[in-house]
């Protein structure tokens, strides 16, 4: 509804945006570092962070650079189940049939892992997102699944990606097989209050005005109270927006920020 009271091309802070559109915080530019790391040695890489901070988006933009044809990315978000379950999604995710058998599915995976690497020369990267929901039997699997030659050579690249207490189990002793193979670990804290402007002026850019709609401190506020966490950022903008335009104002103030928290809350 406020579109036409900005004159915006587009709805600003959206949930769906394009990969090459989105802001380029500190955290984004480490994570693309650090998977890029990951993916030359091939190892177990873990991204944590709280829900909506936006980590999965900035996984998404590195893997979606990667060339189709030296690398195959295999993006499961499986956050409950079993073992089977696990299996069966990676199988259909890499075109393979989905097998009732837990032996045979996983004999077909690593075949296939196989064949990539050598017949296809393309390695393939296994993304488990909501990571921090699996059980600990299909953690365990996932560790096999990634040993080959008797854990003397890395065919499978693992990026486990879930919220913070993921890295707290894996820190437990149960869990230390698996930790002892993560050679890439990073935390994603979302946008710092430093970028909070750049990253409203960005979205606004995309959506055509080149306008300061934000008042400095209903930047502010937006920062406070959503501590940078990408996701509530966007609603909380949305919302203030929401709120200028039936007040018609020109300028998104604290005020309406205010009242837009009962919406986003």
């Amino acid at each position: 509804m406020y579109r036409k009271h900005f004159g915006f091309t587009r709805h600003p802070f959206d949930k769906e945006i394009a990969v090459e559109d989105l802001f380029p915080s500190a955290s984004a530019r480490e994570i693309e570092v650090r998977l890029a790391h990951l993916i030359e040695l091939r190892g177990i890489g873990l991204i944590t962070g709280e829900s909506g901070s936006g980590k999965t988006c900035a996984c998404r933009k590195v893997l979606t650079a990667l060339h189709t044809g030296l690398w195959r990315v295999v993006y499961v978000a499986l956050s409950t189940g079993n073992v089977m379950d696990l299996y069966k999604t990676i199988a259909w995710e890499m075109g393979l049939p989905t097998e009732r058998c837990r032996a045979a599915l996983y004999r077909q995976i690593r075949t296939e892992v196989n064949r990539l690497c050598g017949e296809v020369r393309c390695r393939p990267v296994l993304v488990i997102d909501e990571a921090h929901n699996l059980r600990s039997d299909v953690l365990e699997d996932l560790r096999l699944l990634t040993n080959y030659n008797m854990d003397s050579e890395n065919r499978l690249c693992l990026l486990l990606v879930g919220q913070a207490e993921l890295r707290r189990r894996l820190g437990m002793a149960v869990y230390e097989a698996l930790a002892q193979r993560i050679v890439v670990r990073y935390h994603y804290a979302g946008l710092a209050r430093d970028e909070l402007q750049p990253y409203i002026t960005h979205r606004l850019r995309l959506a055509g005005t080149e306008l300061p709609l934000f008042e400095p401190a209903a930047i502010e506020a937006v920062f406070q109270a959503t501590q940078g966490l990408v996701r509530k950022v966007n609603n909380l903008c949305h919302h203030a927006l929401i709120a200028t335009a039936l007040a018609r104002a020109k300028a998104v103030s604290i005020d309406h920020v205010q009242a837009a928290l009962p919406e986003v809350s």
